[in-house]
């Protein structure tokens, strides 16, 4: 198992993230019914998704937030 190290800018930009944007245990949360959501959307073909679209949306749109604190890309003009 390798370790790989975040340079300090990531770490700051991962700090302000959380400390001012949405609490880590409600990211986690975040995470877990994304993936839930989506493997029982997967498994029942779908039908799941559309009860679940509001879910979808909030978690679709952390995980792009985070993405963004780890290696911004679309903030780069």
């Amino acid at each position: 198992m390798s370790i790989n190290t975040i340079s300090k800018e990531t770490e700051i930009r991962l700090l302000n993230f959380f400390s001012d944007r949405i609490l880590p245990e409600e990211m986690a949360k975040t995470l877990r019914q994304i993936n839930f959501t989506l493997a029982l959307g997967i498994m029942s073909e779908h039908e799941t998704l559309q009860n679940e679209i509001a879910k979808l949306r909030d978690g679709l749109y952390w995980l792009n937030e985070l993405a963004e604190t780890l290696n911004p890309y679309l903030d780069l003009e």
